[in-house]
């Protein structure tokens, strides 16, 4: 373990970050590659830095590191070592969380309040989680004897690290979608290849800089690599040297990578897209279940895959939860990240935000009435909050998920069709429904998501397992359930010497 002041590149304070240069790591080394691709700041359009640009050798590389680290190594058994790791890992981030944040703030276009939640400080958190949770996990189960055989057999489970893992996330989120995937999978004991998002690799890469100067990590139990070749990630998910793959994106990309994983039957973890739908009763405080679903909705530009993006409203009260939400729209303060006021960032590129005014327009032309919104803003990758009403629920806008600032309002007849139209849906990840807490709670079990917010109960924390049914994913992130993920079971019997039935 190196001892270095600062994160390579990034100064400290809030200052936005220019000309940043990182390093991937393979095998304990942080190395310079001769490609490399640009990472832009999405408040202005401006070239950031630049990123490794790791090439399928380099991801070989990768993977050869940790299936090494794992098999020749005692971290897999080794529980004191990994504690100890992890908690120098949640120190090391606490050490240079200015840091992180500011380069947070100029790569991932979030702003200092989601810094100091779910962008930053709660990832953290998780980590600190882990370790702690390591600690006292049951690792083994004891199953008493049976009689077979006119002996006696005593048997027992022992849990053990799944081996090698590919973890490779998207770009909304990378602090959190990085370290709710590292930070169980080195408690279980695992190793790791970790891939960056194309959009912002150079925060990714500053964890693994952390990693190699900050921890007693061993050389090869993770890996960090950032690249703009597909054929990097294709290696991670095809290897016969990789155990498992977890994965954080879309859901046509979580299928191809289900489809390559499953050659070699290896374990799968996806995280993938959501459609979710917020369900106002008619019995519901208007104001309070239209300033949750408009703020909610602009948190980080839309770009949340658990974000309630349909909100389904009492038919007979469409028109007033319209205008309450349109109002609150209007409130919404977006622009420069980095300043203190801001409430909406931009959206991460370009081509997304033409992904995004595309599906308005289109939605627009199809008869739904667009209240407010629907302008590109600029420099940068701004796109104004936008609230469509009178929406088809079986059209494109309210099917697909957009990943940007837009509200769709359906409108319905009862609470039957309220369950029906959010049901209505490939996805399930979340949901959310406000009313009396009974008929609220009642509907909520009704709606076939992995997570649920009731009058806006905040459910998300290191301790809540998060995913999704459907094709919103499989497996779950956080909380025992995700330390599970990177876990196997063996179950054991001997022979109790002397002893017959």
């Amino acid at each position: 373990m190196q001892e270095t002041a600062t994160i390579s590149g990034v100064r400290e304070g809030y200052e936005r970050p220019s000309h940043v240069s990182r390093r991937i790591l393979i095998g304990g080394r942080l190395i310079e590659t001769d490609r490399s691709f640009p990472s832009l700041n999405p408040a202005t359009g401006e070239v950031l830095g630049h990123a490794p640009d790791a090439t399928v050798a380099d991801a070989q590389a990768a993977v050869t590191a940790a299936r090494q680290a794992f098999d020749t190594t005692d971290w897999s058994t080794d529980t004191e070592l990994r504690v100890r790791c992890l908690e120098q890992l949640h120190q090391a981030l606490v050490d240079h969380r200015d840091e992180l944040a500011a380069l947070t703030i100029a790569e991932v276009g979030a702003t200092e309040t989601l810094c100091q939640g779910a962008q930053l400080d709660q990832p953290i958190g998780i980590v600190r989680y882990y370790a702690d949770l390591l600690r006292d996990y049951p690792m083994t189960e004891d199953l008493g004897n049976i009689s077979s055989r006119g002996m006696q057999h005593h048997r027992w489970v022992e849990k053990e690290a799944a081996g090698v893992v590919a973890a490779i996330i998207a770009y909304n989120y990378p602090n959190q979608l990085a370290l709710a995937k590292l930070a169980p999978a080195l408690a279980a004991g695992c190793t790791v290849v970790l891939k960056s998002a194309p959009d912002t690799p150079l925060i990714t890469l500053a964890l693994g800089e952390l990693i190699a100067n900050h921890t007693d990590i061993p050389a090869g139990v993770v890996n960090v690599l950032s690249g703009a070749d597909p054929e990097v990630g294709a290696v991670l998910t095809t290897s016969p040297d990789v155990d498992m793959v977890t994965f954080t994106g879309s859901t046509p990309t979580g299928r191809r990578i289900m489809a390559a994983a499953s050659e070699t039957l290896k374990k799968v973890f996806l995280e993938l897209g959501g459609k979710s739908a917020a369900i106002v009763l008619d019995d519901a405080d208007f104001g309070t279940a239209a300033l949750f679903s408009a703020f909610s909705m602009v948190t980080h530009a839309g770009q949340g895959c658990a974000l309630t993006s349909r909100l389904l409203v009492p038919k007979k009260h469409k028109d007033e939860i319209v205008e309450l939400i349109k109002t609150n729209f209007g409130m919404v303060r977006y622009g420069d990240p980095t300043d203190p006021k801001t409430y909406m960032g931009p959206l991460i590129s370009e081509k997304q935000r033409d992904k995004v005014d595309g599906m308005v327009q289109r939605a627009v032309a199809a008869g739904a009435t667009l209240v407010t919104g629907g302008e590109k803003v600029d420099p940068g990758y701004f796109y104004t909050p936008t609230l469509l009403a009178d929406v088809d629920p079986d059209s494109e806008i309210a099917q697909e998920e957009v990943f940007g600032p837009v509200l769709v309002v359906i409108a319905y007849e009862d609470d039957d069709d309220a369950v029906r139209i959010a049901n209505n849906s490939i996805y399930g990840l979340s949901g959310a429904v406000f009313g009396s807490e009974d008929r609220a709670l009642a509907v909520a079990r009704r709606i076939r998501t992995g997570t649920f917010s009731i009058n806006g109960g905040n459910y998300f924390s290191p301790d809540s397992p998060f995913g999704g049914y459907k094709q919103s994913g499989i497996g779950r992130e956080m909380g025992t359930a995700g330390l599970a993920e990177f876990l196997e079971t063996k179950t054991f019997a001997t022979v109790l010497a002397g002893e017959t039935s």
